[in-house]
């Protein structure tokens, strides 16, 4: 990145008000949602950790022109209401002119009427689900690191380059919109390349279930070639050290849609295809490339005793996607502190350089970023697996075009669609 890390993590928040938007802030507050208690934690205290030690380091060398960041940090453990409800009491304090929400899918759709209603800018750090901006009319709501529909159309595209006679397929997926939508583009996806694909099983365990021997013991029968799981945080975790006894990964070839992120918790055996939902692997090329990512990694790793994991890289990347929208917004408006709405209009088109990529934003306030995907293996530089056969997709050519609705486009697609996209182990 041009201005280094350091420049491009520069996230301010500032008054809302018109009177106050040219007056310098005492203080910067920033609304950050996200899981930091119960299962989902797993996933979400590495987001929390990202920020953390961004906004330190940030402050460490003054803060914003001046102006010391102050998070406000809402555990998204509580549920859709209490969500809400912060959300709500955040948005009233104008210093909080920007809302980094939300980790789960749920509450992201829950928090979108909101954000239009009280015209706070919200972006979405993680939630996935492409139904977040399926209608195009969001103001001030965006995502820059991308949807469901990119992500899991890329599984099905690597899944039949490395294993093209699969036969059978089964799903499983935490039950809500996450799940579900997965389930739907993955299927719908390996239908159009593939059309003799047999769905065997879907399974939608509750989110937060501790015991997977149910499912595990439908999958032991089923015995399908393949298995496809976007499972995440605890429940992955927990679903890995109760499936791998059972045979399920040398029986099967696993899918694990958000895989990366218990590389260095769990063990996985070789050939288990796993990626970042996104292009936000530490240890890609393009990552490896940026001598400020390998010195966050090393920061991140020294202060929480483990490398960041995706959720961390997309944590970050966001933050760069907000200082982009200051900066942008500050030019425009000669230099003065912007309003909500200047802010809003300063992430609209934009694309931004990030530690692993770039992030563009399209017309309906979706983000297009490449996807990474490739197979666990062991290397001498690591005590733990790493991925491997790495293929990188191009954000838009796995993307409708704005406005298209997307399983009716997924469903025009044909092999020739696929063949024409780069391979796995082409990206190194």
């Amino acid at each position: 990145m041009a201005d280094g890390l350091a420049g491009a993590l520069a996230i301010g928040v500032a008054a809302a008000t018109p009177a106050a938007a040219q007056e310098k802030p005492g203080s910067l507050g920033l609304g950050i949602f996200t899981f930091t208690s119960g299962p989902a934690a797993a996933y979400g205290m590495p987001g929390k950790n990202a920020a953390d030690l961004i906004i330190e380091e940030i402050n460490a060398k003054g803060g914003i022109e001046g102006v010391p960041v102050r998070a406000t940090y809402v555990d998204e453990a509580q549920g859709a209401q209490g969500v809400i409800a912060e959300y709500r009491r955040l948005a009233a304090d104008a210093q909080n002119q920007v809302m980094v929400a939300a980790l789960s899918s749920a509450n992201c759709l829950a928090l979108a009427p909101l954000a239009e209603q009280l015209e706070v800018p919200t972006v979405g750090w993680n939630c996935d689900t492409h139904q977040l901006l399926i209608d195009g009319k969001r103001k001030y709501v965006f995502r820059p690191n991308g949807n469901t529909v990119p992500e899991f159309i890329a599984y099905a595209i690597y899944l039949l380059d490395r294993k093209p006679d699969v036969k059978t397929v089964a799903i499983i997926n935490p039950d809500y919109a996450f799940g579900h939508d997965a389930a739907k583009i993955f299927t719908a996806a390996l239908k159009a390349l593939k059309p003799d694909v047999e769905i065997v099983a879907e399974l939608y365990p509750k989110l937060g279930s501790p015991n997977y021997q149910t499912e595990i013991s439908r999958l032991a029968t089923a015995r399908p070639d393949v298995v496809f799981s976007n499972l995440w945080g605890a429940d992955l975790e927990n679903f890995v050290r109760q499936a791998a006894p059972r045979g399920i990964f040398t029986s099967s070839q696993v899918i694990l849609a958000l895989g990366e992120t218990v590389l260095q918790r769990v063990p996985l055996p070789d050939g288990v295809i796993v990626g970042v939902l996104g292009d936000g692997w530490w240890m890609s090329p393009d990552a490896k490339a940026n001598p400020e990512t390998a010195k966050f990694a090393e920061r991140y790793k020294a202060r929480f005793g483990e490398y960041p994991v995706f959720p961390s890289i997309k944590m970050a990347n966001t933050l760069i996607y907000v200082k982009a929208a200051y900066k942008a917004a500050m030019q425009k408006n000669g230099g003065k502190w912007p309003t909500r709405a200047e802010l809003a209009d300063a992430m609209k088109g934009s694309k931004v350089a990030t530690l692993t990529g770039t992030a563009q934003t399209r017309a309906d306030n979706d983000g297009l970023v490449d996807q990474i995907i490739g197979v666990t293996v062991k290397t001498p530089a690591q005590q733990f697996p790493v991925i491997g056969d790495m293929v990188r997709y191009r954000g838009d050519s796995l993307m409708p075009q704005a406005g298209q609705d997307p399983l009716a486009w997924i469903s025009t697609l044909k092999p020739e669609f696929a063949k024409s996209l780069p391979k796995p182990g082409s990206y190194k």
